[in-house]
């Protein structure tokens, strides 16, 4: 592995300073990042969504049970 001096590091930032803001090579980057994204088929998509669905219901409900299991424990201690 090849390693940097500290001064090609701080030229290195210093160069990455005063470059500005370029809003086209932004838009430009993201264009092929977003096109190296593999996306999922609509078949994956309602699969992976039914299951993301059933799991907060099931988590809420377990959370409402065990609350309501605390509140009942407190008054008959209380």
């Amino acid at each position: 592995m090849v390693k940097k001096d500290d001064a090609t590091i701080v030229q290195d930032k210093d160069k990455e300073a005063n470059t500005g803001f370029d809003v086209t090579e932004f838009f430009k980057e993201t264009k092929g990042e977003l096109e190296k994204v593999v996306w999922p088929t609509r078949q994956q998509w309602v699969s992976e969504s039914i299951v993301v669905i059933l799991m907060v219901i099931l988590s809420a409900m377990t959370v409402y049970f065990v609350d309501q299991l605390f509140s009942w424990t407190a008054k008959q201690v209380f």
